[in-house]
Order: C-alpha cells, then sequence, then structure tokens
C-alpha cells in the first residue's frame, strides 16, 4: 500500500505534505500556486497558499500543468476557460499575460483606473465587462460607459507608463551618497534591463518603481507612528508579511513623499539564483539615516 509523504497534515490529499508547502520561501511556494491554477496567489499569505494549494487537491485538481496541456477541460484547444458566462474570455490567458499587457488589454476594454489594479482585480475587471457585454460603468469607479472619473484620470498619471518622475529616472548625488549608489547600475525607463541576475540597481522613475512593486503584489505604505502631521512617515511596501505596522497609502503620496525627501530607489529584480526579489532600500544621498 502507497505510504502518505511524510508530515502530510492533510489525510484527503495523500499526494501533498502541508508540511513541505510551508517549509518552501514564500516566491517558491507563490510560483507553485500559479502553476496549480490557483488565482490571487501574488497578493496571499503563505498559510493561504498552503490551504488553498491543499484545497485544490481534495477537490481532484492541483495538476501542477497550466493551459495548454490538454487536460482539464476536454476541449484540447490549449486554453481553459475559467468564465463559463463569458464564453469569448479565457481568465487563465488573463492572468498568465504580464502585468503591462493587462493594463493595456484592461484600458483597451474602457476601463478605468487600470493602472492602480493588481492583477487579479484586472482579471476580475476585464471579466466582469465581457459579462456587461461591454456597457455599463469601468470597474473601479468609471461612469456610464466607461469612461474613467477625474480621481481615476490622476490616478493613472501617477507611476503610469511614461511618468518618470521629476529627474527622469536619474539617480540623485549628494554630499552623503552611499557606495552602494555609486556601483549599481542606473534604470530610468520600463525599456532598461539589469545586466545580469542579482544586479543591484537604482532609479527614480516613478513608472518604473510602481511596475516592480505592483509585479510583486506590493502596495504603497507608510510605517505607522512616522508620520509628519498630514505628511507619510518612513515608506514601505506591503508585500502581505507586515514586519512593521504599515498603514496603505496612495500612489500620489508615495511618490510625493519619495520626491520631496529627495530620495532614490535601490532595488533588485532577481536574487543571483534567478529568483524574484522583494529587496529595495530607500536612500537620501543628503543624509545616510533616510
Amino acid at each position: 500500500m502507497a505510504k502518505d509523504k511524510p508530515g502530510n497534515q492533510t489525510a484527503g490529499t495523500p499526494d501533498l505534505s502541508e508540511t513541505e508547502l510551508r517549509e518552501m520561501k514564500i516566491d517558491d511556494l507563490r510560483e507553485r500556486a500559479r502553476k496549480e491554477g490557483v488565482s490571487g496567489a501574488s497578493s496571499m499569505k503563505k498559510e493561504e497558499l498552503v490551504k488553498a494549494i491543499s484545497a485544490l487537491h481534495r477537490k481532484g485538481g492541483g495538476s501542477g500543468k497550466r493551459s495548454g496541456n490538454g487536460s482539464g477541460n476536454g476541449s484540447g484547444n490549449g486554453s481553459r476557460n475559467d468564465a463559463p458566462d463569458t464564453p469569448g474570455l479565457s481568465e487563465t490567458e488573463l492572468r498568465e499575460m504580464k502585468l503591462d499587457d493587462l493594463r493595456e488589454r484592461a484600458r483597451e476594454e474602457g476601463l478605468g483606473g487600470a493602472s492602480s489594479m493588481k492583477k487579479e482585480e484586472l482579471v476580475k475587471a476585464i471579466s466582469a465587462r465581457y459579462r456587461e457585454g461591454g456597457a455599463g460603468s469601468a470597474a473601479r469607479g468609471g461612469r456610464e460607459g466607461g469612461e474613467p472619473t477625474e480621481q481615476d484620470l490622476a490616478e493613472e498619471e501617477v507611476g503610469a507608463p511614461g511618468d518618470k518622475g521629476p529627474d527622469k529616472g536619474r539617480m540623485r548625488t549628494g554630499s552623503e551618497s552611499s557606495k552602494s549608489l555609486k556601483y549599481s547600475q542606473e534604470i530610468t525607463s520600463l525599456d532598461d534591463d539589469p545586466e545580469r541576475a542579482g544586479r543591484s540597481l537604482v532609479t527614480t522613475s516613478h513608472e518604473v518603481i510602481r511596475s516592480w512593486a505592483e509585479e510583486r503584489g506590493g502596495v504603497p505604505a507608510t510605517v505607522e507612528g512616522t508620520e509628519h502631521g498630514d505628511r507619510a512617515g518612513v515608506l514601505r511596501f506591503d508585500f502581505g508579511e507586515r514586519t512593521d505596522k504599515l498603514r496603505h497609502i496612495t500612489w500620489e503620496e508615495w511618490f510625493r513623499t519619495f520626491d520631496e525627501r529627495h530620495l532614490n530607489f535601490l532595488y533588485q529584480e532577481e536574487r543571483k539564483d534567478g529568483r524574484q526579489s522583494t529587496f529595495f532600500r530607500l536612500e537620501s544621498p543628503e543624509r545616510e539615516d533616510a
């Protein structure tokens, strides 16, 4: 008789060990969840990911294969439609799109506020738009017919493609510029690529910073208790694993504070082993304790 994997805490899923899942790094676990077909994985915490994968296995899913394997829907057309009432649309294919491409698709569908949406919000908004037959209000605050409100348009401008910030993405220098800043590769636009995996990067480009954060499920935030009057305090991103008491703020407030303090954004796209990195540091060239 076949034995369960050691440490399996879910009797109904003999081919899966929740203990092993919990021992995985969060980036690897999110990638595993995406391959299993779990939606919204980028915004889930570790325990949520474990439960979602386990639930999928109990339902007979969890093949670890994505669309295009010729199984699951019996059609063999290489695409799985997750929304049965939108036959002309595959949510699976939408989730496999890059975030920037998905936002562009949302704008083409007449959805306002696309630049501030996470991937799963975009998928649901586009799907809802199809169910409505292309009519009705936009997914986030739009008026009848999908026209964006003034608030949507303002949010579109902050950190949207083309918004390089007041310094055109160039690093800011000063008397207290660190060695890390001097040896980092400068990135000024979304078209610039790191020279290699694990490379230290620096930018002041709004479009680059926002795209980097949102690809990792990050939400702009400030550390509670560090505010200066009605101004944001220490700037952070909430990746769903809070180590500080964070308060979410708008992108407009985040970038206003970033520019007023003359900060640089030091970060990595990938670790040396090629895995996605969430490392970043904010640094002022005028004072080291920024």
